[in-house]
């Protein structure tokens, strides 16, 4: 498994960066706009690991954050995503949302942190069970 980056929610995203980046000194790594879910991302890195990124996700229309929202989430890469999901189930965590698309999943930690599942290089083929596996509760 392999750390890949920390997201949180930011309310005014030039604000944001004149923190992160300009006072903090992190380095903007990438950026992507999301119209249709209305959502700009922005990656950031420190110098000495910049592949370790926060991920600011700032939402087009306002939104007030409350109960821990704007910390969205810890994300990890796995080797094969499937495997890594059977493994947890067999293990007693609940898989909140099943990797569908072959690519992501979320689960949850005791504390009700979120964390993504990525799917290292390419999505694998969708493949049952998960394909037809609902969302449980929220992540």
């Amino acid at each position: 498994m392999k750390y890949l980056h920390t997201m949180v929610r930011v309310a005014d995203l030039e604000q944001s960066l004149d923190f992160y980046r300009d006072k903090l000194g992190l380095k903007e790594t990438r950026r992507s706009e999301h119209p249709a879910g209305r959502f700009t991302l922005v990656y950031l890195g420190a110098a000495e690991n910049p592949e370790a990124e926060l991920e600011l996700t700032y939402n087009w229309d306002p939104e007030v954050y409350t109960g821990g929202r704007n910390f969205g989430h810890l994300a990890f890469e796995v080797e094969d995503i499937y495997a890594t999901c059977q493994s947890l189930l067999d293990k007693g965590v609940t898989i909140n949302r099943p990797p569908r698309d072959g690519r992501m999943a979320f689960i949850r930690s005791p504390d009700n942190i979120s964390i993504e599942l990525l799917q290292k290089g390419g999505a694998l083929a969708p493949a049952e069970p998960w394909t037809s596996m609902a969302n449980v509760g929220v992540w």
